[in-house]
């Protein structure tokens, strides 16, 4: 059983998570993830890793209300217990100096991208992050990411904070005026794909994390499988990070419709 140590609401629906286990702290990396049960019959929920804190043995989740199993997470309060928390699980990041790299983040998918931002800023990048939401309550984690960032453009949806408009466009105004050696974008599939989409007419290496697709993340339920270069791949196996270019991202979309109300 793992204790939670703190809890902190970053908007009315996500959630910040500080829980003790000291061998995960240790030994994960920059996109990692673990699987999470709250009861012995509770649901085995996939989360990305956004933190870790070795010193202290902790790890930070952050969970955003969905359906029944993440409100049953994020119901519990500092003092309780996770009854089960496997990993790190996954295929770490792959980080080395590249030059300049965008970090395209979008809603929750900023907080697994936070590690990466650190990871890509600590092996002597240029890192320029561009975060977007809906409106300015959305955005999370931002004093963290200017921590590890050269740059960040905030985008939303309404104009309520930073510019107005789509990620995509505080993207495509970076590599229109200068050189970006690789873009990393993690947040909803429809994003992710536009992002991609937009990375690709200018000949940038894109890498998608697909961690919102995962289930089970073992493999054996076969609800993250994903085309990747024309082949069959498990997100929560093979990756979770995939070259974006050659997702299909359309075939994504449609299995996601499978979990809709």
């Amino acid at each position: 059983m793992n204790k939670i140590v703190s809890k902190e609401y970053l908007s009315d629906r996500v959630v910040k998570f500080e829980v003790e286990a000291p061998l995960i702290s240790k030994s994960r990396k920059a996109g990692h993830f673990v699987i999470v049960r709250v009861g012995k019959k509770g649901e085995r929920v996939p989360y990305t890793i956004a933190n870790a804190d070795v010193k202290n043995g902790t790890i930070t989740l952050v969970i955003q209300k969905v359906g029944k199993s993440s409100q049953k997470v994020c119901e519990l309060n500092v003092g309780d217990y996770i009854t089960d928390m496997v990993g790190p699980l996954g295929k770490a990041t792959h980080i080395e100096n590249f030059g300049t790299v965008v970090c395209a983040g979008g809603g929750v998918g900023i907080a697994p991208m936070l590690p990466i931002m650190r990871a890509m800023k600590e092996a002597g990048n240029r890192v320029i992050s561009v975060l977007a939401a809906r409106t300015k309550e959305l955005i999370i984690l931002e004093e963290q990411v200017r921590e590890y960032s050269d740059e960040v453009i905030i985008m939303t949806d309404d104009g309520s904070y930073g510019n107005k408009g789509l990620i995509t466009a505080g993207v495509e105004k970076v590599i229109q005026r200068e050189k970006v050696d690789l873009c990393v974008t993690i947040g909803p599939a429809i994003m992710m794909k536009f992002v991609s989409e937009l990375t690709k007419k200018y000949d940038v290496p894109t890498v998608a994390s697909l961690n919102t697709i995962m289930v089970d993340g073992t493999g054996m339920c076969g609800a993250c499988r994903v085309t990747v270069g024309g082949q069959t791949r498990f997100v929560c196996v093979d990756g979770p990070e995939f070259d974006a270019h050659q997702v299909d991202f359309n075939e994504m979309l449609m299995r996601l419709k499978a979990y809709d109300r």
